[in-house]
């Protein structure tokens, strides 16, 4: 465990029950939601580089413009 991490949980368990149990609850769901973040990045890779390819083909064709920041 990090330092910084042993300090924060050092701060917390100070907190009363109800909301270190927040705490932890909310943590846990972010520990989760990034690996599942992760998982699913990982799975759509080849997608991604799919659709990267095909933008630069159709660039390299001429069919794209200039982004008009003033339009959005």
């Amino acid at each position: 465990m990090t330092t910084l991490l042993e300090k924060a949980f050092k701060k917390a368990s100070k907190l009363p029950e109800v909301e270190q149990n927040a705490l932890a609850k909310w943590l846990i769901e972010e520990i989760e939601a990034e690996k599942e973040w992760e998982k699913r990045y990982a799975e759509s890779e080849d997608v991604l580089d799919r659709l990267a390819d095909d933008a630069l083909e159709v660039h390299g064709k001429g069919k794209t413009e200039e982004l008009d920041l003033n339009r959005l």
